[in-house]
Formats: C-alpha cells, structure tokens, sequence
C-alpha cells in the first residue's frame, strides 16, 4: 500500500519536488467492497454539513480518467460499464484557479461578489498523476478507485486549494459518503460534489432559467441530500451536494459562481477536458510504467 510508485508529470510540474499530501483520515485502498463500506460508515461520522471554509483564495476541479491494457483496449463491441470493469490504471487530474475578488468582499462572505454572475478565474496549476487501479468498479464505491490517482495529482501543487470541486457525487449517495465527501474528510478541506448525473433522490420540476435549483430529496425518509441546479438556460441540470465542511446553500452558491455559461462549472469541465487530453496522449505514447 505504502510502495513508492514511478507516475508520470505534466510539463508544468517537471522539475518540482513532490510533496505528500496531508492525509487527516488513514486507511487502505486496496480492500473488498465489505470493508469499503464499513470505511465509509465509519469515516461518515467525520463529516461536517455547516460552512467552516476559511478564506477561498483558490479553487480547484478535479476529475480522473481510467485506462486500458492494449490488449483490452483492442476488444470490440466493449460497452462503458465494462470498460470501466476492465480499467487498470487510474489518471488524477487537478486544476487550480486563483480567484480575481475584492479583498474586503472576500472577507466578508466567501464569492460575495458573485450575485448571480461568475466569478473571475484565472488558472495558476495543474497537474495529474497515473496510478495502478487497486479497487473494482462497484457502484458506489467511486471513490476507492478515484481518489488515490486524485490525491498523487494533488500532492504535486504547490499548496492544497482553498475549495475543491470534485466532478461526482457528495452527500448525495447512498450512505452519504461519496467521492466528494470521502475526499473532503480525508483532506480536512471543503469540497463541493459537482454530478453530471443523478445517482439517487428525486426532485421537483425547475425553470428553464440559469440559477433556478430544487431540492434533491430521497424518497425512502424525505431526507435533503442536495440539489438539482441549473447553471444555463434551457440545458439539464447539474447534481451538487456537500462534500465537506460546506452547507448545501453555499455549495449551491459557489456552483454558480464558477459556472460561466456552460451547463458543468468551468472546475470540474477543464479537470474532465484535462483527463481526456492526458488519456489520449498515453494511449497514443504507451502508458507510464509503475
């Protein structure tokens, strides 16, 4: 679990010394699904719901991408859920963006300046890692196979973001634990679960306009898990819910604020964009070795 693996690093992080990434919440990846759900029944105890978020100087999206061994990828006729089945490396991917806000505003209340429009962002980082896949695809449990790629892409910035958007579910999931929330209590941080799909819950009908949202509540005990938002006109709606140490009313805020004009928030988009660009590029060079 705790080998040291050789992993690939994007241009801009060549040449920095890699740093380990606090990790608040210890345990192994490499388990079966049982004791994958115990880990999140007991790490759920951790979790916080109310905004402790600190000064937001920083944000950043983050996504993953898997790959394929040569010979799988050469199969014909593979539908996505077996893909991901057959995956066995995992890419991370971060991209970290500096807020352009008033200082006195963003004293006050964190994106107080965004009153219904984006909020500047300017890109100051990014890295990825490439890690082996040591969990298998089992719905709900996104998390064991994402988060370790996540976390060595996170360890090669700088300095860990201020808030971190992650493009999955957060409270939003079937024992309230997914991979937002599970990356928020194992780095202390705040962090915001940014779905392009539902997982579970129900909601009601919403407007065609940008900005309107409605609770994401499940039906088995009418319990508000998060929220559909529509961050443009006329497109479908994104599923955010608290990762950590964010209230579902801020989360929804903060959505908004870096979302500009496309249905998924520019965080999460460019993480997701960056993946893809990341897995083209090793499928067409061959993957790095561990």
């Amino acid at each position: 679990m705790h080998r040291q693996r050789k992993q690939c690093q994007h241009y801009t992080m060549k040449g920095m010394k890699k740093k380990r990434v606090t990790q608040g919440r210890r345990h192994r990846w490499n388990v079966t699904p049982g004791e994958a759900r115990e880990i999140q029944e007991e790490l759920r105890k951790k979790w916080e719901g109310r905004d402790r978020l600190g000064e937001i100087r920083t944000v950043a999206g983050l996504d993953a991408a898997f790959v394929l061994s040569e010979s799988q990828a050469l199969k014909k006729k593979v539908s996505r859920w077996e893909r991901l089945r057959g995956a066995n490396q995992a890419i991370g991917c971060v991209v970290v963006y500096q807020l352009k806000l008033d200082p006195r505003a963003q004293a006050r209340t964190p994106f107080a300046e965004a009153q219904g429009k984006a909020v500047p962002l300017e890109e100051i980082e990014r890295a990825y890692a490439v890690v082996p896949l040591e969990f298998p695809y089992v719905p709900g449990y996104l998390s064991f196979r994402e988060i370790p790629a996540l976390l060595a892409a996170v360890g090669k910035l700088r300095a860990l973001p201020d808030l971190l958007f992650c493009d999955g579910q957060g409270y939003a999931h079937p024992r309230r634990f997914g991979l937002a929330t599970h990356l928020g209590v194992w780095l202390d941080r705040p962090t915001i679960g940014c779905a392009k799909s539902l997982l579970i819950g129900e909601h009601g009908e919403l407007s065609k306009r940008a900005g309107i949202w409605a609770e994401l509540v499940d039906p088995k005990n009418g319990e508000r898990i998060g929220a559909a938002v529509r961050t443009r006109d006329g497109v479908k709606p994104v599923y955010v819910s608290q990762g950590n140490r964010v209230s579902l009313e801020t989360a929804i805020r903060m959505t908004l604020a870096v979302s500009d004009g496309f249905r998924i928030p520019r965080p999460t988009r460019d993480a997701d964009h960056f993946a893809s660009s990341i897995k083209r590029r090793l499928l067409q060079e061959g993957l790095c070795k561990n």
